[in-house]
């Protein structure tokens, strides 16, 4: 299982980003996927994650109305798109999987993760 996370970079406050998770090794429309983010001196939370089968969505509600998860399944890769970019979505972010189906207000809790993409919001 390998998850490749791309699409980082600095942005001013208001603009958008979209990240991509390639996804190898396994399906994409099998299991969950979710990404997740990181600030300095911040626990990792759990910003959007899309279910298998059901295509059910969750969302952070610091995110709510302006971040869109999605999946190519053509292509194996979920995306991100962020949109209304504030600073305090600065963060490292990354793409995860869980074979087991758990939450993403449980971070700790999923099995396989990408390396990471820094997004910085300039304001």
């Amino acid at each position: 299982v390998q998850l490749q996370a791309s699409g980082g970079g600095l942005v001013q406050l208001g603009g958008s980003l979209r990240l991509s998770c390639k996804a190898s090794g396994f399906s994409l429309d099998d299991y969950p996927i979710g990404w997740f983010r990181q600030a300095p001196g911040k626990e990792r939370e759990g910003v959007s994650c899309l279910g298998s089968s059901d295509g059910r969505t969750y969302y952070a509600d610091s995110v709510k109305g302006r971040f869109t998860i999605s999946r190519d399944n053509a292509r194996n890769t979920v995306y991100l798109q962020m949109d209304s970019l504030k600073p305090e979505d600065t963060a490292v972010y990354y793409c995860a999987t869980d074979f087991e189906g758990s939450s993403c207000r449980f971070p700790y809790r999923w099995d396989y993760w990408g390396q990471g993409t820094l997004v910085t919001v300039s304001s």
